[in-house]
């Protein structure tokens, strides 16, 4: 990485029934010395770009916007766009990030997707701080990444601004804008699901209390969730937040392991980030298994249950995935969410639940708002034969 972004300022003024966004991202970034500032961005039209408040020369094509500036230290970029946002299409995962709702829009960007609505240095390793003002009709919720500080109406139109100070990578950024009402406490829905998502995200809250207690201090200053109107194939999390579809409330709480998972992700993924994508199994897999240690604090199966499911449920699938280090295809197969789940279980029940616990709560601690790889956790948790076996051996251990 050639250099380093510090802060994203991004305007955003967005017409949900056109899909028109418009947009000007100023970025504060840093280097030692560059000729040139590489940006990651889809194609959207850039009408203007500056450096250090003055005009610069830039081509933008095939998703990478070239700025020609000379620079070092400190610098900002700042880019005027416009257009119809479209997701990235991928073979893998299918399309990703700004994405048009049946009223309203919605961002999930993991793991590539960021692009397709501001220029960005799009890599996990790479966070820093945001602000995020936005612009929708009045009748519209915006919810973003962070503390709402500002809200203003203006005619037919509110502009909302909202602050995440803690680091951020670029595929957690969101922006969430529909019709929706609180079911509860920052948790957001369309008014006719607003008495199954009460209901369905009750105990939220215990949650919080209970990963709190087992992974330390929630690590940051506001939760939120949207329910977007439409069905979604996945809930995603952002960092702060998390987007669940209609077809993940029930009113009989069918989906509340997810709700487990995602949030378990604003400690590991998010808070915790991950140096490249081959670590993946960091996020995945400790969200994995939160899900399992919430089963067995509510009530639910205990965590040795859902081990052995989940260890019965691998037996039957290929032998060929090693979780520790997977290829691009297979970042987000199953398997490494449910074998980095027994992974986590193996070691706990090797240490000991005083012990395995102690170990979570200094690997939250100690990388709180920073980047982490596989190499890491083994340095800190030891059992590295176990974890060996677990992580980089193809074969499923007994």
């Amino acid at each position: 990485m050639s250099f380093s972004v510090h802060h994203y300022a991004l305007e955003l003024d967005y017409k949900p029934h056109s899909a028109r966004l418009s947009g000007r991202a100023v970025l504060q970034a840093s280097c030692t010395s560059l000729s040139s500032i590489e940006l990651s961005f889809g194609p959207l039209r850039v009408s203007k770009v500056l450096v250090n408040g003055k005009p610069a020369r830039y081509v933008h094509s095939a998703g990478v916007l070239r700025v020609r500036a000379a620079v070092r230290g400190s610098f900002s970029v700042e880019v005027r766009y416009s257009g119809t946002p479209v997701p990235v299409s991928t073979p893998e995962w299918g399309d990703l990030g700004w994405d048009q709702l049946t009223d309203g829009s919605l961002v999930a960007s993991q793991p590539i997707g960021a692009p397709s609505w501001f220029p960005c240095l799009d890599e996990p390793s790479s966070k820093a701080s945001y602000l995020l003002d936005v612009t929708a009709p009045s009748p519209y919720v915006v919810v973003c990444n962070g503390v709402l500080v500002d809200g203003k109406v203006s005619g037919s139109t509110t502009r909302w601004t909202y602050s995440m100070a803690a680091p951020m990578a670029t595929y957690l950024a969101t922006v969430q804008i529909g019709q929706y009402v609180e079911a509860l406490p920052d948790v957001w829905a369309p008014a006719r699901l607003r008495r199954l998502v009460a209901h369905d995200f009750a105990r939220q809250n215990q949650m919080i209390e209970l990963f709190s207690s087992l992974f330390g201090p929630y690590p940051f200053a506001r939760y939120s969730v949207v329910v977007t109107d439409d069905e979604l194939d996945v809930p995603v999390e952002a960092q702060g937040l998390s987007t669940f579809g209609a077809n993940h409330v029930d009113g009989r709480r069918g989906s509340e392991r997810l709700v487990a998972h995602e949030l378990a992700h604003q400690w590991f993924g998010n808070s915790v980030g991950i140096a490249s994508w081959e670590h993946i199994w960091l996020n995945e897999g400790f969200a994995c298994y939160s899900e399992w240690l919430w089963s067995e604090a509510s009530g639910g199966r205990t965590a040795d249950a859902c081990a052995a499911a989940a260890r019965d449920l691998l037996s039957r699938l290929p032998q060929d995935l090693v979780i520790g280090r997977p290829g691009r295809a297979d970042w987000f197969d199953d398997r490494v969410y449910k074998r980095g789940a027994l992974t986590l279980h193996a070691l706990r029940r090797a240490m000991g639940d005083d012990s395995f616990f102690a170990l979570l709560r200094e690997w939250c601690a100690r990388n709180r708002h920073g980047v982490v790889t596989t190499e890491d956790f083994l340095v800190l948790a030891g059992h590295r034969d176990l974890l060996t076996r677990w992580l980089f051996e193809p074969g499923l251990p007994a």
